[in-house]
């Protein structure tokens, strides 16, 4: 997969976790309760710091970064934490919790990858 696509991937993925950070403000502030709504709201804040550093990870990847895999194992961990939290908040089943860390853990990994990649270029 090329830069370009890890961009697209990285602004989809910020498209979309404006639209959730929009739902959960206006469209389940009364829905959910506060823990719930705390979970969800967590979802969209990592959604976003998964987005934006996708789309930094596209323009390393542009300017001289010699790989894009850790910007799609970043997009994956992003896509895994940030939906578990969402199922979760929405009622989902309760064994998402246990899967959760598995997305934040490749979030770490893909940054620590990258971080090694860059200092090499």
């Amino acid at each position: 997969m090329t830069w370009h696509r890890l961009i697209a991937a990285g602004a989809a993925l910020a498209a979309l976790a404006i639209a959730a950070g929009a739902f959960g403000a206006h469209g389940l502030k009364k829905r959910l309760d506060a823990d719930a709504l705390a979970i969800f709201e967590t979802g969209a804040r990592y959604h976003m710091y998964g987005a934006l550093a996708a789309l930094a990870l596209g323009l390393a990847a542009a300017h001289g970064l010699r790989t894009v895999a850790p910007g799609w194992v970043l997009v994956a961990g992003t896509a895994i934490f940030a939906g578990t939290l969402y199922a979760l908040a929405l009622g989902g089943p309760r064994w998402l919790g246990a899967v959760t860390p598995v997305g934040g853990t490749l979030m770490l990994v893909a940054l620590a990858w990258a971080a090694v990649a860059a200092v090499r270029a």
